[in-house]
């Protein structure tokens, strides 16, 4: 009789030990277990533009559901050069500068997997989007957080924690902007010191622009390559998903300079070879035609914003008010909180709504113990139902 193999206690790789079930899977399954409001992950719960889904469904029952050319199909290129072009007065070659990936979060790990290995280090900007400590991490690089701290109600860094923080491994700057979790839309003041750090040590930039279109209060986005010396360094990522209300699709894609666009070829031809035919067509559609749609959607996330905003406050928490995203940052301690996962998770028993902690979102967790993240992109009566329940947690502290 043959010997039973005991089952390995950890079967993961070292350098991914501290990554379990993402914390937005968590807490949407404590939504959905718990009959909560779910606050927490961000995406809408309506449909993008009506004329962009039929443009997938017709493209399904139109026969192109086989692969699609690896670097996308030419249509949503040259849509996304031309965008890039109309609206930032950047250039890229449709057949060299643009590359589609199964979302932005493909088009992140792609381009970190690329330009960064065992030994280098990858300067972000944190709390963090959680992807990206785990793609550092399978990259085998170390990363360096500069923290993003409340600064006369936004979150922004210190230019001499950004530069003490680059050292001779430092290979990519990740930046994310409009940022997630703060809200923050990176001045032009603020992406010149970026941007003068990266030449200054010759890096590559990495920007993450997936909320390009959703600004509020006038917050005007501007790209990282726009800068001086800064196109030939810079891999911009971005997508459909937000931008048009269908986060589901999974639809991003890559500009830059052609060997750095290459590079990212390298790797994401190895992870996904393709994304669906059906999306990309229907978002180069989009792309040409459905902007006024978007303009619209900026508009209402605005008022859904201060509609959250205006809750949260009387709720208790504190809670600053975001330039860009689906996101408001909340502080819990003017409630007689100082520990917000400790919350998140009770919030489900405590008052039928979910948040995510941000904690999460750093190295040390003890940096961000002290806030929650909130979704706005979601119904007027969603946001209305969830303030009302957590009216009822400040009232309850108060009497406790």
């Amino acid at each position: 009789m043959g010997r039973v193999a005991e089952p390995l206690s950890e079967p993961l790789v070292e350098r991914m030990r501290g990554f379990g079930t993402t914390i937005f899977a968590e807490m949407s399954a404590l939504a959905a277990s718990t009959g909560s409001i779910n606050l927490g992950q961000g995406f809408p719960d309506t449909d993008g533009p009506p004329a962009m889904l039929a443009a997938a469904v017709a493209a399904i029952e139109g026969g192109g559901n086989q692969y699609p050319p690896g670097p996308g199909l030419p249509e949503l290129r040259a849509a996304v050069a031309d965008q890039r072009e109309d609206r930032y007065g950047l250039g890229y070659d449709p057949e060299t500068e643009v590359y589609v990936t199964v979302g932005a979060t493909e088009g992140v790990a792609a381009s970190v997997l690329a330009l960064a290995g065992p030994g280098d280090e990858v300067v972000a900007f944190e709390p963090t989007y959680d992807s990206y400590a785990a793609t550092v991490a399978l990259a085998g690089a170390a990363l360096r957080p500069v923290l993003l701290r409340p600064d006369a109600g936004r979150f922004t860094f210190d230019p001499a924690e950004l530069r003490a923080a680059v050292t001779p491994r430092t290979r990519v700057l990740l930046v994310n902007s409009p940022h997630n979790p703060c809200g923050t839309v990176f001045t032009r003041d603020e992406l010149a010191e970026i941007a003068a750090v990266c030449v200054e040590h010759d890096l590559t930039a990495v920007t993450d622009e997936v909320y390009e279109y959703l600004t509020y209060d006038g917050a005007e986005h501007v790209p990282l390559a726009t800068f001086p010396g800064m196109r030939e360094r810079t891999l911009t990522v971005s997508s459909v998903g937000k931008t048009f209300s269908v986060t589901g699709w999974k639809t991003g894609w890559v500009t830059g300079p052609a060997p750095l666009v290459r590079a990212v070829q390298t790797v994401k031809q190895f992870l996904t070879y393709a994304t669906g035919g059906p999306w990309q067509r229907a978002a180069a559609y989009a792309l040409r035609e459905e902007l006024p749609w978007v303009a619209e959607l900026r508009a209402a996330l605005e008022r859904k914003r201060d509609r959250l905003l205006a809750g949260l406050e009387a709720a208790g928490f504190l809670a600053y008010r975001p330039q860009g995203t689906y996101f408001v940052q909340a502080d819990i301690r003017p409630l007689g909180y100082t520990d917000g996962l400790e919350l998140a998770r009770a919030l489900p028993g405590l008052a039928g709504v979910v948040a995510v902690p941000t904690q999460v979102f750093y190295q040390r967790p003890a940096d961000g113990a002290h806030f929650v993240r909130f979704a706005f992109c979601k119904r007027d009566e969603v946001i209305d139902e969830a303030v009302a329940r957590l009216a009822g947690l400040g009232r309850d502290r108060a009497r406790a």
